[in-house]
């Protein structure tokens, strides 16, 4: 079974789109942003859950990279 959230691959213009279960949910642009859309979205305490693989797949670029390029 895959994670319930997926932190999708980052757009040309920054960013990286977020989905619950399939859903998009919103688009988040640093780790704060992602906090709050998931507290947002009812999962308590979020910031313990970013790197527990069984809440959340990163796909499509590094974890935690919100920008292309080295900043």
């Amino acid at each position: 079974m895959s994670a319930p959230i997926v932190i999708h691959g980052l757009f040309l213009t920054g960013g990286r789109a977020v989905t619950i279960n399939d859903e998009i949910v919103g688009l988040v642009y640093d780790d704060w942003g992602l906090i709050e859309l998931l507290g947002w979205a009812g999962l308590y305490d979020a910031e313990h859950c970013l790197e527990d693989a069984q809440w959340i797949e990163w796909r499509g670029g590094w974890p935690h990279r919100y920008r292309w390029g080295y900043s």
